[in-house]
């Protein structure tokens, strides 16, 4: 099943709806899609302290919140290492070959922070999705973290635009119900749910036995916060990609009513 053309895909929908489930359905129903998710780009970088993921590990522990510059330096370095983006400076360097020459160089862990070949100055500068790339359909991926407001979209839109945005509806009522009946293992992140998927035994992990626990912020009072500002943030975010003309509105009262929707409609789109 080829593309007839690229697939540049966003996920909008408030949390709790059931995006990372049409996440992993699209990318199970269509494998030419790519995943390119920023929150596993950042922990990839912490992990393997390369030296964006050096900065980025002392704003976190900080409490700060990682710039827009940053979550865009991941993203555009991902592009160029699958080779998508062209008008970049010569002198392209990966996240994993700078962290190999800060070394080289002598530049330890703790200078890394204030400056770094490659980090301070940024080999993707001005880059952007290449003509080739824009057109070819293996150059496909769903973009999941990134962008959550208007103004990332704008900066994101000078490096690849994106040519498919979905926004999922659920009635808030139904989240709220779907969310209390939420338990997760938190080291794995595995996720169950009473209503639908439940454990094998009740609170406890499939996998490991382990105990499950609800997570604070599934709490009704903290997620209609949650949701309060999702709606001041996407409002303008999906008014953006409207303007477009590649926003695509979709609702349903469980995932298994949305898919087949969604299915449908990447097939007239790109197949």
């Amino acid at each position: 099943m080829r593309f007839r053309r690229a697939a540049r895909v966003i996920l909008v929908g408030a949390p709790g709806v059931g995006k990372g489930t049409q996440s992993e359905r699209l990318l199970a129903r269509f494998p030419q899609l790519s995943a390119i998710s920023s929150g596993d780009l950042l922990r990839h970088n912490v992990k393997n302290r390369t030296p964006l993921g050096i900065k980025v590990e002392k704003t976190m522990k900080t409490g700060g919140l990682v710039s827009d510059d940053l979550i865009l330096r991941l993203i555009s370095n991902e592009l160029s290492q699958r080779g998508w983006l062209s008008g970049g400076r010569s002198n392209l360097m990966t996240l994993a070959s700078s962290a190999a020459s800060s070394e080289l160089v002598g530049y330890p862990d703790s200078d890394a922070q204030s400056f770094v070949p490659g980090l301070d100055m940024d080999p993707n500068a001005g880059a952007s999705l290449s003509a080739q790339a824009s057109e070819d359909p293996t150059a496909s991926f769903l973009l999941d973290g990134f962008p959550r407001t208007a103004t990332q979209a704008r900066r994101l839109d000078d490096i690849v635009p994106i040519n498919w945005v979905v926004s999922i509806q659920t009635p808030l009522d139904v989240i709220i119900q779907r969310i209390s009946s939420r338990w997760v293992h938190e080291p794995s992140g595995r996720v169950y749910n009473t209503s639908f998927h439940a454990p094998k035994v009740p609170g406890l992990d499939d996998i490991t036995g382990e105990p499950l626990i609800q997570r604070a912020d599934d709490k009704e009072e903290v997620y209609r916060t949650r949701f309060q500002t999702f709606q001041e943030t996407s409002e303008p975010l999906l008014e953006h990609y409207a303007k477009k003309g590649v926003l695509w509105e979709v609702s349903g009262m469980s995932s298994d009513e949305i898919s087949p929707k969604l299915y449908k409609e990447f097939e007239r789109r790109f197949l």
